[in-house]
């Protein structure tokens, strides 16, 4: 039997996004061993403001992929199925979905042609990708700020975001 990798994915829509998560968190649980789920959170958007709040959540699952197959095997055709449409003029343009691979094992590295980062520099910068993080695993240790989850999510205390009741378990 392969190692099983343990990845953080953070998820996040604004186009039917209550709808969109939900079936991202399905479709990821016919991929993988999904342990956790957080709450999805509202957010307000970054970068592009003329556009709806997102909603935002994270899964922790279990993986024998590598990061970069697990982005293109399962994310993307998840991204693809639910209809995500790229605008190469505004990467912060509204979406049905955005799959990102937050942190993996322990691991600092990069993959892909991008190239993608683990642990994504977001966590360290945004409440929508630290809060639902540290709500299913408040204790891991982050590989490279070195504290926990927890501890960078209470640094957007100021932040907005609210915790919405959805059926994504």
């Amino acid at each position: 039997m392969p190692d099983l990798n343990t990845a953080f994915i953070s998820l996040g829509s604004n186009i039917q996004p209550a709808h969109n998560l939900a079936r991202a968190v399905s479709l990821l649980r016919q991929q993988a061993d999904v342990l956790a789920v957080s709450h999805a959170y509202r957010t307000p958007p970054q970068g592009f403001h003329d556009q709806a709040d997102f909603l935002n959540c994270a899964v922790q699952l279990r993986t024998p992929l590598t990061p970069f197959a697990l982005k293109h095997e399962v994310l993307a055709q998840i991204e693809r199925e639910l209809k995500r449409v790229r605008d190469p003029n505004n990467k912060n343009a509204p979406r049905t979905i955005d799959l990102d691979i937050s942190l993996w094992n322990n691991d600092i590295l990069d993959y892909g042609e991008k190239p993608w980062h683990i642990p994504d520099p977001d966590i360290l910068r945004f409440a929508h990708v630290a809060v639902p993080l540290a709500e299913i695993a408040p204790d891991y240790l982050h590989p490279l700020d070195g504290h926990t989850l927890a501890h960078i999510a209470a640094r957007f205390a100021d932040a907005y975001f609210e915790k919405i009741p959805l059926p994504l378990t």
